[in-house]
């Protein structure tokens, strides 16, 4: 395809979902764009091409002239700041954008920011139903997956609404230069995304963007990543697994054989009431009471969803039992401190012992943090993927290994060693492309796996 194209023209780098909802934005304020990507067939070229015939769009390779050339470059998230066209444009002065600094930029409602290695999802999605009990008009997007998502810049066409609410990912942040949300936060910060980034200090920095003009913040007591770098001028709220320490902090009370979700001195609700399993999400039910408060959502509302929800799937999701054994899908572990948590959150509930699958892509991580869990809760590990061999040597006699080709033989494989009272527990600690879609596809063949079983 050619165009013309002026020296104003923006250059969309990638043909996601992100880069689709990119061009449509310049689009409809009648901006010249071009897309290019390094793929010949990038997942919504038949969509692009369907929506924009006239567009340019160059495939195959990231052209270092097209980059050049362009009045600003718009990274999808997908695609480092290091890669060497890229960088080698940002060294020539040539400005980089991402969509949700363009979103940040246009919207004009206010915005809930949620960041962090685990726990996103689940917090965005409370919080958004915490929002429409009310009666709120709440869009929902960014990087959280699931067909009542989309990206920020699709959400600006959604119609009028009262509040965004956005899960952000590091990779989105790194192109973000001033959020400006209502309120925001780090939920927690572990190992994770090394493969892109040099360092946890670098994996930090990216995530720490989300502060940057927030006219209130919210901080988890018990991860000292969650504390903004910067200090910030606008209202402060805490939260963690321990006493409330004044009034703008919640916390947990333990009176008379209870346990209490509080905010100061106000009681809210028993944690026992809270329809979601583990520990976990007792900090994550008390991350979104916190936001939820900050934009004015009454406590009524926020309390009758935390006792409505019942999670999200692929997230520690009991599938069925069969024969006494408990089949738990968690394919959205994709780092070792999901998979942690998911060990401990299913131990806590079964009478025997674990029986785990795990492996995929690794993203250069440390796995060591796993293996007191290992010891304590898990009598086999059945391994998958490409990073079976890294995740073997590291828990050599400490637990009994196992190997699988294929999910349906990992589900096969830990059937037979489970026994009654045990549970089986999909928790890959990595991600999934080497063997599937994403980590949605993954669970999906996972549970039809499960479900198939006699």
């Amino acid at each position: 395809m050619t165009q013309a194209m002026d020296k104003k023209h923006a250059v969309i780098v990638g043909l996601g979902k992100t880069g689709l909802s990119c061009a449509r934005y310049f689009h409809a304020r009648g901006r010249s764009f071009k897309v290019i990507d390094s793929r010949f067939s990038p997942p919504a070229l038949a969509e692009f091409e369907t929506e924009f015939p006239g567009a340019v769009i160059e495939l195959g390779g990231f052209s270092q002239e097209a980059l050049l050339q362009a009045g600003e470059i718009v990274l999808s998230p997908g695609i480092s700041l290091q890669t060497p066209e890229i960088a080698f444009a940002i060294s020539q002065g040539v400005p980089v954008t991402g969509d949700i600094d363009i979103f940040s930029h246009e919207v004009d409602a206010p915005v809930i920011a949620v960041t962090g290695s685990n726990g996103k999802s689940t917090v965005v999605t409370l919080v958004s139903e915490m929002a429409r009990q009310v009666g709120i008009r709440v869009a929902v997007g960014g990087n959280l997956d699931g067909r009542a998502s989309m990206p920020a810049l699709d959400l600006l066409r959604s119609g009028e609404r009262d509040l965004y609410i956005l899960e952000l990912s590091s990779f989105q942040l790194e192109t973000t230069t001033r959020l400006n949300a209502e309120v925001a936060v780090i939920l927690n910060l572990s190992e994770d995304h090394l493969d892109r980034y040099a360092s946890m200090q670098d994996y930090a920095a990216a995530k720490q963007r989300i502060f940057i003009g927030a006219r209130q913040v919210l901080v988890n007591r018990d991860d000292s990543a969650s504390e903004p770098w910067l200090k910030e001028s606008g209202r402060r709220w805490t939260y963690g697994m321990n006493e409330a320490v004044d009034e703008q902090a919640y916390g947990l009370l333990y009176r008379d054989g209870e346990t209490w979700l509080m905010r100061g001195s106000n009681r809210l609700m028993p944690t026992r009431e809270i329809n979601l399993l583990g520990r976990h999400n007792v900090s994550n039910a008390m991350a979104a009471l916190a936001l939820g408060h900050a934009v004015g959502i009454p406590d009524s509302a926020m309390v009758t969803t935390l006792r409505e929800f019942a999670g999200l799937p692929h997230r520690c999701q009991l599938l069925r039992n069969l024969r006494g054994v408990d089949y738990y899908n968690d394919s959205k572990g994709t780092n070792v401190g999901a998979t942690l948590v998911a060990i401990e959150s299913v131990a806590e509930r079964t009478r025997g012992e674990i029986v785990l699958i795990a492996g995929g892509i690794g993203k250069d991580a440390d796995f060591s943090p796993l293996l007191p869990a290992l010891e304590s809760y898990v009598k086999r590990v059945v391994l998958i993927g490409r990073d079976a061999d890294k995740l073997a040597r590291l828990i050599g006699s400490r637990a009994d290994i196992m190997r699988a080709t294929t999910m349906e033989e990992a589900v096969a494989e830990a059937a037979s060693s489970a026994v009654d009272g045990d549970a089986v527990l999909l928790s890959p600690a990595c991600a999934s492309f080497d063997m599937f879609k994403d980590f949605a596809h993954r669970g999906r063949v996972f549970a039809a796996a499960v479900e198939a079983l006699q």
